[in-house]
């Protein structure tokens, strides 16, 4: 690969605007960028709650049941935080370039004649587990991956749309928007699907990279579903009359469509400098992977769990979705509702135990030091949102290990399980690509916590580069920079604008990782 830096425009820089919607939270984020680097001003951060509604009594509990819920986006709330962000953004500058705009993948809005039908529903609601019957019923599993390239996860889109169809509720849409295009089409009016989320679906071909409208009809999908489908750096149009008064906008302020998947735009900041280095992309999941100029569609590739997904200039992102901090943050909650230690037997307790504090609860993970559990991260018991310690002890005493005794050993627990997660994903990546990785770039908001990242190069044996935090919002920010002329070259030179901005933090192997405890 090339080390090229950007090619100049012959302009001295420019700044344009990145909504960057994550599964627990969103930013709206200021990029200032020119030839000598590019540099982030967060303008507003926003928290993403879903919302959970009842659905009645249909659930054969009969009148005495509780009855089941439904868990759906806030994308109301959220549009509110993000026109409230960038009527800031344009007030400390008002010169802005473009606006982009991506979140998580899966997820869609129903339309109708424009209008939203109703709350998306969150890919963790319970419903897609019907929509995987259904579809497997009609496609085989090996065939569905021949066809898409994508790992099994019971949340994909094509079953959440299967499940939408059985129920009736996709009956009356003529139009599903995945999130970031739902958010573009409130901006501008115009439909449009960005490839890299698209790739997303289950519903594309990774060869083509066109909608697979034989899998749609085989489906009773629709064909035109979906909107025509763009590229990363296509211009989506101005912003609607309306939308530029709202937030203070001149009217001939565009919208550029990135890397729409967040986990697209975060891939284009990882400073990647050759075929020996892989990423972890660490957040709300863990993706775990390499970038290759092709896809792999093979038995032993699905076999193994991996995903081929789309990436901005016709990459391949090749990597694994593995369990993230969603493990830590939802333990924190569990520990936040029961006001309990989390301690058994008769442990004394720290101050860090009694805390909610994660730090706090980190530098004590970091001073354990008899073996704690390693458990299975990627076990789809810990997808739903609930008690995570409860869920791990249960793992541990299925599997005759000792579970971890009191919150620091859970959170180091967790923490030791992430990286011995990634660590054999990523020797599964070596033997399906014939890559021999020797640096692992961490990026994200796990690229902070230092024990993760320690751990990581201990279990992988590679040296661990973690940093840039924000690669998504930077991912989003080069993209657009690219499309309005402020930067000119090729993904190695946009990373290379990247390296002279910050400087990762280096994380060189120790001794191997401790052996998991058994009971007894």
């Amino acid at each position: 690969m090339s080390e090229t830096g950007p090619v100049p425009s012959g302009r001295s820089g420019g700044v344009v605007v990145a909504v960057d919607l994550g599964a627990t939270s969103g930013r709206v984020v200021l990029g200032h960028v020119d030839r000598d680097g590019v540099r982030l001003q967060h303008v507003a951060r926003f928290a993403n709650e879903p919302v959970t509604v009842p659905l009645g009594r249909g659930d054969g509990q009969g009148a005495g049941g509780a009855g089941r819920v439904g868990l759906h986006w806030d994308v109301l709330g959220l549009w509110r935080s993000v026109a409230a962000g960038l009527t800031q953004a344009l007030r400390d500058e008002p010169g802005v370039a473009s606006i982009g705009v991506d979140s998580w993948a899966v997820d869609y809005g129903l339309l109708r004649d424009g209008r939203l039908l109703g709350a998306p529903s969150h890919y963790r609601d319970e419903r897609s587990a019907a929509g995987v019957e259904v579809v497997h019923a009609v496609v085989p599993p090996a065939e569905l991956f021949a066809r898409t390239g994508l790992q099994h996860l019971p949340f994909n889109t094509v079953f959440q749309l299967a499940a939408d169809h059985a129920s009736g509720v996709l009956a009356p849409a003529d139009r599903a928007l995945l999130v970031p295009d739902l958010f573009s089409w409130w901006l501008t009016g115009t439909a449009a699907t960005e490839r890299t989320n698209a790739s997303t679906t289950g519903l594309l071909s990774p060869v083509t990279g066109e909608w697979d409208v034989e899998l749609m009809g085989r489906l009773g999908l629709a064909p035109d579903l979906f909107a025509p489908l763009v590229d990363p750096g296509a211009s989506l149009g101005p912003l609607l009359p309306s939308v530029a008064a709202a937030i203070g906008a001149p009217a001939s302020l565009g919208v550029t469509a990135v890397g729409s998947h967040d986990t697209a735009s975060a891939v284009v900041a990882v400073p990647l400098t050759g075929d020996d280095a892989a990423y972890v992309s660490s957040g709300t999941w863990s993706l775990v992977g390499l970038e290759l100029p092709s896809p792999l569609l093979g038995e032993d590739v699905r076999a193994a769990g991996f995903t081929n997904e789309g990436g901005v200039d016709g990459r391949v992102r090749f990597l694994k979705n593995v369990s993230g901090l969603w493990l830590l943050s939802e333990s924190m909650r569990a520990w936040s509702r029961s006001g309990t230690s989390g301690i058994s037997g008769a442990a004394a307790v720290s101050a860090a135990e009694r805390s909610s504090d994660l730090a706090a609860l980190i530098a004590e993970a970091a001073a354990v030091t008899r073996p704690v559990a390693v458990f299975d991260a990627t076990d789809e018991r810990f997808t739903p949102p609930g008690d995570m310690p409860a869920r791990i002890e249960a793992w541990c005493v299925e599997h005759d290990v000792e579970p971890p005794r009191g919150r620091a050993e859970t959170v180091r627990s967790i923490l030791e399980s992430l990286a011995a997660a990634y660590a054999a994903t990523l020797r599964d990546a070596e033997r399906l690509s014939g890559r021999t990785i020797r640096t692992v770039h961490v990026v994200g908001g796990g690229s902070q916590n230092e024990l993760l990242c320690q751990l990581t190069a201990d279990r992988t044996g590679c040296a661990v580069l973690a940093g840039p935090v924000e690669a998504t919002a930077l991912g989003n920010v080069l993209v657009q920079a690219r499309a309005a002329g402020l930067v000119h070259g090729s993904l190695e030179s946009l990373r290379a604008l990247v390296r002279r901005s910050s400087s990762p933090v280096r994380y060189e192997p120790r001794t191997t990782a401790a052996a998991t405890p058994k009971k007894g």
